[in-house]
């Protein structure tokens, strides 16, 4: 557990807090001076720092606690900090709070209301710091991937894609086919992309057939191309995406719309690696990797009759499910920077006002990162002024929550409350803010999810 760091020229104050904070199995470090309390602030973990306003006898003026309070910021602008006074005058105190400690106790102090906001606030370093750290990982990730992966361009923040592209990474130094998943529009090509451009294949072809786009009698010809004169107009022999791929890797999207008989064709040169030509008695052999994608539920499909099963587990040796845009709306604002700058002509990308990041991250994207794109160049077209609104994205009414969603936010998860008083350093006012809530709800909130508090502070008199 994190220390709380009491500074306070009277001992007597210190042990009595050091007591009170030992009821509470929550461990203390003790200074009698703010030069003692910074040394021990460099050297030990410290969760919350409990700092008298007065180190002098002869003055008032709380000079001495401001001074503090401030080098205590400078070190660590994220460590909460509560102020003790004993004045009848509290503009000083009140005044730091507004910088940003978290919270000032008159003294004599309410034991209960002292340990209630200690406690919550310790819970909120103690997330905040996870928060950190896992913030720290992911970067690090980041970076240990971008220097050893070839991205193909991909913007990306999430946690989601961070792990793809990890398990991407590993199937590239293989040669296994590689089954993609996911829905239209969120980008199955790109991880397709980016397996091949990290393989052993990466100097050859990648090549991709569209199966959802063939109508049925022109699969195999496709696949495996046709000879001269294998039908009326067939003037010259044209080679298939299998030839032309030969050494790379060949991706088949929307593989689930393969009509029967073009999957069995692919499973023999899958099983064998031999095929022909339309038209052609020569057998020629095959020395492709095969990516697939589909967004259709293959395993149904098998239930159903409509995909072989076969087909399925040849396809299916290693699976990178891709998630909807929707399940990764970290990625949302990096990519719709990405896209507004490919957009923009010349001169400085038009810049997300507060209200069109707010629109973009409420809206569902069912049409996922192609959506995405869509709506950001449309932005970048009607936002003359370099400024771009929520109206025009064009998103109107879909992006509004619904009925469900909007009791949802009026109830936010425990985390939620968490992360919000974290992100606003303990301010209960400015985490009620956040998540659109009166202060008097948030305080409510907290106690139903058993973060100790006493009801709301009124106003200093």
């Amino acid at each position: 557990m994190l220390n709380v760091l009491i500074i306070d020229d009277k001992p007597g104050v210190g042990e009595a807090l050091t007591l009170l904070l030992s009821l509470r199995d929550i461990p203390a470090l003790y200074a009698a001076t703010p030069a003692e309390g910074l040394a021990l602030l460099a050297r030990h973990e410290v969760g919350l720092v409990i700092q008298d306003m007065n180190f002098s006898a002869d003055t008032t003026s709380g000079e001495e606690g401001v001074a503090l309070f401030r080098a205590i910021r400078e070190r660590n602008p994220d460590l909460p900090v509560i102020l003790l006074t004993a004045w009848t005058r509290l503009e000083a105190a009140v005044e730091l709070v507004k910088a940003g400690a978290a919270d000032y106790l008159a003294k004599p102090w309410d034991d209960a209301k002292l340990l209630a906001t200690v406690q919550n606030l310790l819970e909120l370093a103690e997330s905040n710091r996870a928060l950190q750290q896992a913030r720290q990982e992911r970067r690090a990730r980041q970076g240990a991937l971008q220097q050893r992966l070839d991205l193909q361009g991909l913007v990306y923040r999430s946690d989601a894609m961070l792990a793809l592209l990890e398990l991407a990474a590993q199937v590239a130094r293989t040669d296994l086919p590689v089954l993609v998943t996911g829905p239209n529009g969120s980008g199955k090509e790109r991880i397709a992309a980016i397996v091949h451009a990290n393989s052993a294949r990466r100097h050859k072809p990648f090549v991709a057939l569209n199966c959802g786009a063939l109508p049925a009698e022109l699969v195999e010809a496709e696949l495996f191309g046709v000879d001269a004169g294998a039908y009326t107009g067939a003037m010259r022999p044209r080679e298939g995406r299998f030839e032309a791929a030969d050494g790379g890797t060949l991706f088949l999207d929307e593989i689930g719309n393969l009509p029967l008989a073009g999957q069995v064709k692919l499973l023999r040169v899958l099983e064998t690696g031999r095929y022909e030509r339309v038209g052609s008695s020569r057998t020629r052999t095959s020395n492709v990797r095969v990516i697939s994608a589909t967004n259709a539920d293959l395993k149904a499909m098998v239930a159903a009759g409509s995909f072989r099963e076969d087909l399925y587990y040849r396809l299916n040796v290693f699976e990178l499910r891709l998630p909807a845009l929707a399940e990764r709306r970290d990625d949302v604002l990096p990519l719709a920077e990405h896209f507004i700058a490919q957009q923009a002509q010349a001169g400085a990308a038009p810049r997300l006002s507060e209200a069109a990041r707010e629109l973009l991250l409420a809206h569902p994207w069912p049409g996922n990162v192609r959506e995405l794109k869509n709506v950001m160049a449309r932005a970048a077209l009607l936002a003359a002024d370099g400024l771009v609104q929520p109206q025009h994205l064009g998103l109107g009414a879909a992006a509004l929550p619904s009925p469900a969603a909007a009791r949802n936010l009026d109830e936010p998860s425990r985390e939620a409350v968490l992360a919000a008083l974290a992100e606003a350093r303990g301010v209960v006012s400015r985490a009620a803010q956040a998540l659109g809530l009166s202060r008097q709800a948030l305080y409510r909130r907290m106690e139903r999810y058993g973060l100790a508090t006493d009801a709301p502070p009124g106003p200093p008199r």
